[in-house]
């Protein structure tokens, strides 16, 4: 079918996978290969209508970077709903991006948006997420959801699990990637104050005449606390080595536009 509507329109390109890669895998090879200065991406299950795309294309035109289509009336079962609902609220919340809709598949995108964010794993339930992170304004705009036509829905618990561990790696990205002491050397300070104030108690103790202090459990876990904390800090510290010997300055900001009068003018 694809080839037949690539033979009828030269200006159609069909990209054939040669196994199923995943989602994120589809579309970052998707927007690899796109040339428009407008990238849509919508599912091939029929469910949203692809004549909502002038409502997309409205909301770029008011200055916007990348639209995500919310299906504010789902026809879905309670059982993929609700723990959609659950997640959008949490990386919501989380992420500081005010979505009803993170994981809709229907997106509208400015070119510098899919040339920017970088997809690997399965990210694509945080491509707003992450287009945000980098400066791009992200916004959405109320669809009409239709059952579903063709596929089967693939959601589950297994995909519940991995898109939890991918959330946590968008936060770790997000906060501390480039800033990795920040993380372990918070955790790493609060682990060795606990194990110091432990060690603290004990010496009183010990001063007072209340010895042995050696059999204590206490002792032991003032002693973990000390090792594991420094562990964390000393992480932190290869963790910042790591960064600064890969460090890209444009990893640190994205620009807009550039404004500035021609050669010939100066």
């Amino acid at each position: 079918m694809s080839a037949e509507i690539q033979a009828a329109d030269p200006r159609v390109r069909v990209i054939q996978l040669r196994r199923n890669f995943g989602k994120t895998a589809a579309l970052s090879a998707g927007f690899r290969h796109s040339r428009g200065g407008l990238v849509m991406t919508i599912d091939a299950d029929m469910q949203e209508d692809p004549g909502d795309l002038f409502r997309l294309i409205e909301r770029i035109d008011n200055g916007y970077d990348m639209v995500s289509a919310w299906r504010a009336r789902r026809n879905d079962p309670l059982s993929k709903t609700l723990p959609s609902r659950v997640f959008n609220a949490v990386v919501s919340r989380m992420t500081g991006l005010q979505l009803h809709d993170f994981n809709c598949g229907f997106k509208l995108y400015r070119r510098e948006v899919v040339e920017e964010i970088r997809l690997y794993g399965e990210l694509h339930r945080f491509i707003p997420v992450l287009a945000s992170q980098r400066g791009f304004r992200v916004t959405e705009v109320p669809v009409e959801h239709k059952p579903r036509r063709y596929g089967k829905s693939k959601f589950g618990a297994r995909r519940l699990g991995r898109g939890y561990l991918d959330f946590i790696m968008v936060l770790f990205q997000s906060s501390y990637m480039r800033r990795p002491l920040r993380l372990f050397g918070m955790l790493g300070t609060f682990l060795v104050f606990c194990g110091g104030l432990i060690c603290f108690y004990l010496s009183i103790l010990w001063l007072q005449g209340q010895r042995p202090i050696g059999d204590r459990p206490l002792l032991t876990l003032g002693v973990l606390l000390l090792i594991t904390g420094l562990q964390f800090f000393s992480t932190g510290l290869v963790g910042e080595m790591i960064r600064n010997s890969s460090y890209h300055p444009g990893d640190e900001y994205a620009i807009r536009r550039i404004l500035q009068s021609s050669d010939r003018e100066a």
